[in-house]
């Protein structure tokens, strides 16, 4: 790269200021700006006195969102930073920021990142070593529809109108939340099969991210202060909690919590018998006791105006509600189990007439059988009634 002192920087800057000044959202110009910030990126690293980098496209597939970004990474290196084009763009029409600024702070945070790079690479055989990673297994659940195209590169289970997916938790390698999400070629790699992945996911995940269940009232206390929650007259007592939030430790990625065996059953448990699942982002769940107090629509329309107005994009989870019956151990949707529920009441109904109309029909048999023991006794008692009748 060339060299560039801070002047021309500013100048650079100013410049692509003045191309993208209508603020135009089209494609056109989209691609024009992120050849141009690729170019002030690499400026930028160069101004900071940064020389052995490399810059490389990158098309980033992310839980609910594909992102352009660029792969940042010392030459040489198998370790690479992504930096955000869409995010810089998206700052940069939306927000009015500075495109100089973005730029910088963009390469500060790489810059940080990659200073972490060594330890990565120490941890490069154990990525490739599946009997040390499966014990690092965690599952986390998406939107099956918002995630299409990226469950066509990783194993995944459906759950519903979900999918479970795989990850690696790998913040003893990379450091704190860091995470690496299992793909179709890691597998192939591994030689390892889908259902192996699940198997050991199962075993592995409780352990690394624990299930968390607590009252909604629980919950606000840690957030507002007993206090605060007194106040507003939510301290509900625990006997008549009618919500309960379901997650992991950390909080992050929770949801995957549904994809764990004994969920369902911990669940039931505090719920006093079956339930409806929300799903309050891919982070956590909340579960509704199915005891007449709510009904399924309510619930819907609470789900829907939740999403739409303050669960962020990127962290969305879906828009259904889930049942779980805890006697017939069945989890679905909650519009399958409604119509489960009148199949089941319309063959009671269809059952007890079936069961009237056998036992009317089987008093008429009991009532033959019986006649069929006494013949001749029946055939004089014709006979006296025929004679009486004649003889009047």
């Amino acid at each position: 790269m060339d060299n560039y002192n801070t002047t021309d920087m500013e100048n650079y800057a100013k410049k692509m200021d003045e191309r993208f000044a209508d603020k135009a959202a089209d494609k056109a110009d989209y691609q024009e700006f992120k050849e141009n910030f690729k170019d002030l990126v690499e400026k930028t690293f160069e101004d900071k006195g940064i020389h052995d980098i490399e810059v490389e496209n990158r098309l980033v597939d992310k839980v609910n969102e594909t992102y352009d970004a660029f792969t940042v990474k010392h030459t040489g290196s198998d370790v690479g930073v992504n930096i955000s084009v869409s995010e810089a763009y998206s700052k940069y029409i939306w927000e009015d920021a500075d495109l100089n600024n973005i730029a910088s702070v963009m390469v500060d945070r790489t810059v940080e990142a990659l200073q972490n790079a060594p330890s990565i690479s120490n941890g490069i055989n154990d990525i490739q070593n599946y009997d040390v990673m499966k014990n690092k297994l965690v599952m986390e659940v998406v939107s099956a529809e918002a995630n299409a195209e990226l469950l066509e590169t990783i194993p995944h289970k459906d759950i519903e109108d979900m999918a479970v997916v795989y990850r690696f938790d790998v913040k003893d390698i990379v450091g704190e939340g860091a995470t690496v999400i299992v793909t179709n070629k890691m597998l192939d790699n591994y030689g390892v099969t889908p259902e192996q992945l699940h198997a050991d996911a199962v075993k592995n995940a409780p352990e690394i991210r624990p299930i968390v269940i607590q009252g909604m009232a629980e919950v606000l206390a840690k957030q507002m202060g007993v206090e605060d929650l007194e106040m507003l007259g939510l301290n509900i007592p625990p006997e008549q909690e009618q919500i309960f939030v379901a997650s992991v430790p950390d909080n992050v990625h929770g949801a995957g919590v549904l994809a764990y065996e004994d969920f369902m059953d911990k669940a039931a448990e505090r719920a006093g018998g079956d339930f409806y699942i929300l799903p309050s982002s891919i982070h956590e769940v909340l579960i509704v006791p199915d005891n007449g107090m709510m009904d399924l629509a309510s619930l819907e329309n609470m789900v829907r105006e939740v999403n739409a107005t303050t669960v962020d994009p990127s962290e969305k989870l879906t828009d259904n509600v889930y049942h779980y019956d805890s006697k017939d151990k069945i989890f679905e949707l909650g519009e399958k189990h409604l119509l489960r529920e009148a199949v089941k009441e319309r063959n009671a109904e269809m059952g007890q007439k079936t069961e009237g109309k056998k036992s009317l029909l089987g008093e008429l048999k009991a009532a033959k059988e019986e006649a069929s023991k006494h013949p001749e006794k029946d055939v004089i008692d014709k006979g006296t009634k025929s004679k009486g009748d004649a003889a009047l």
